[in-house]
């Protein structure tokens, strides 16, 4: 046993030498990564924006803008729990996560290849050799037993090609991890707007319930006017197209209401419970989630916490990785295949001196003519990384614009609703007026006709504001990055 140490120890350690000496020498021929410059300006400011503001102030306010965590930001405790049951279930989202582990598992397999596979063999034969092929001339039978520990086809790393590759599937895994996060974002966003549209649909049917009972109420007293001969047939029949108009809406938005709530199910990967669903009675005057703090200007820096640019960079490092690849296919790859251990003819001398073997055997293979492929592969590569470039800008600008529109529709709400809730004010006196001027024979009906349907649109209107107020700041949180830590 000692002598069989004494014979291979320095060879091995010679070797194992040599394999480190050549790795460590090796060197990268990807290109150094560098993010591209921002396509788009330095600050975020609406158009609209008072020139009074203090942009600088709000800029540095902006730099030290805090994420926003979901159960601060949404404030109904049903919508909530919504939201928790379509991250729970919603099956675009599982997607998400099941591609992420997939590409976890594939950096796993690109990084377990930059070591060597070691393995453990072992072997037994039993010969029987006859007489005529003996060189004694009578029949031997011969036993043969062997122990090997080796690798097989390593691969000397000298260009990086192998770490590059395994650069690619880390990029490509992050970049699935911040497209998980994107698709979490997006749903948040979807459920509360779905939800919100279910509660908004809920209060037109609401409105369309109570005008058709007062028009029927007003109908009903025509009526009998008209069979008393206090008013002609002519404001009978028109009194009756209110009435019918009235449950045109009202049966419009009792099916609008069902796919609404289809909708909502969908998104939350399963039939919703009732306690978690908004009413009618519920109202949108009242804000479900708050309204996120930003500054009037912004750093276009802060679209850098937004998972979907995070992933457009990934990629954009992915594929400069993947030119140093296509550039090491153009220089000789070495694969390194060595095995030590020990053989006998006997089982019991198996592990006895002398009996000692190794092999070592390197390969190497240098492209000479391949017709041009690796230097089409290299322009493959080189052209994917000026798309990534180019989806990166583009992804970015995109953010930018998603900000700015946020920013600036908020800052004319406030306008917009006191405008709306003036005008059904006031649409409600001038029907008012209507109807006392045409009790009082001082008008006809044709007035009173135009003040309902006046009153009715502004009423609907004015639902359709404060349902478009509250999807803004489901807009703004979800250019902001959500609940992403800002990036420093």
């Amino acid at each position: 046993m000692s002598a069989r140490r004494q014979a291979l120890n320095p060879r091995l350690l010679g070797a194992l030498s040599t394999t480190c000496v050549w790795v460590l020498a090796g060197c990268n021929l990807a290109p150094q990564y560098s993010a591209p410059p921002e396509s788009v300006p330095t600050v975020i400011v609406p158009a609209n924006a008072a020139p009074a503001r203090d942009q600088a102030a709000d800029s540095a306010a902006a730099t030290t803008l805090p994420a926003l965590p979901l159960a601060d930001w949404v404030l109904d405790d049903r919508l909530l729990r919504l939201l928790q049951q379509a991250l729970d279930q919603n099956r675009n989202l599982q997607q998400a996560v099941l591609n992420v582990e997939r590409a976890r598992a594939l950096y796993g397999i690109t990084q377990a290849n930059q070591l060597p596979t070691i393995a453990l063999s072992s072997q037994a034969a039993r010969t029987r050799v006859a007489a005529d092929l003996s060189s004694s001339g009578q029949s031997v039978v011969q036993n043969q037993f062997s122990v090997q520990l080796g690798l097989t086809a390593f691969e000397l790393d000298f260009w990086g090609r192998v770490r590059n590759l395994s650069e690619t599937a880390l990029q490509q895994y992050l970049g699935q991890t911040n497209a998980q996060e994107s698709v979490r974002l997006t749903l948040l966003g979807d459920v509360v707007q779905a939800w919100l549209n279910l509660a908004a649909d809920q209060q037109r049917l609401s409105l369309a319930q109570d005008t058709l009972a007062s028009r029927e109420k007003a109908f009903a007293l025509t009526q009998r006017m008209h069979e008393l001969g206090a008013t002609s047939g002519l404001v009978l029949a028109q009194n009756q197209t209110t009435v019918d108009s009235a449950r045109l809406d009202l049966a419009a938005y009792q099916s609008q209401v069902v796919k609404d709530r289809h909708a909502l199910e969908l998104l939350a990967g399963g039939p919703v419970a009732d306690a978690l669903l908004p009413t009618a009675a519920d109202g949108l005057d009242k804000p479900i989630a708050v309204l996120v703090e930003a500054p009037g200007a912004l750093p276009s820096t802060v679209l850098l916490r937004r998972p979907d640019i995070r992933a457009a960079e990934h990629q954009l490092r992915a594929m400069n990785a993947n030119i140093g690849v296509a550039r090491a296919n153009f220089f000789p790859r070495i694969n390194l295949t060595a095995a030590i251990g020990t053989g006998s003819r006997a089982l019991s001398a198996l592990f006895e001196g002398g009996n000692g073997t190794w092999n070592v055997g390197p390969a190497i293979a240098l492209p000479i003519f391949d017709g041009g492929a690796n230097r089409a592969n290299l322009r493959v590569a080189q052209v994917d990384r000026d798309l990534a470039v180019n989806g990166y800008d583009r992804a970015l600008q995109a953010a930018f614009r998603e900000v700015a529109d946020a920013l600036a529709e908020r800052l004319t709400w406030q306008q917009r609703l006191t405008a709306a809730t003036a005008l059904v004010d006031a649409n409600q006196k001038a029907l008012d007026l209507s109807n006392a001027r045409f009790k009082a024979g001082t008008d006809n009906y044709l007035s009173v006709l135009d003040a309902q349907r006046s009153l009715y649109l502004a009423q609907q209107q004015l639902i359709s504001w404060r349902l478009a107020e509250q999807v803004n700041r489901v807009a703004l949180y979800k250019a902001l990055g959500g609940d992403a830590p800002a990036t420093p």
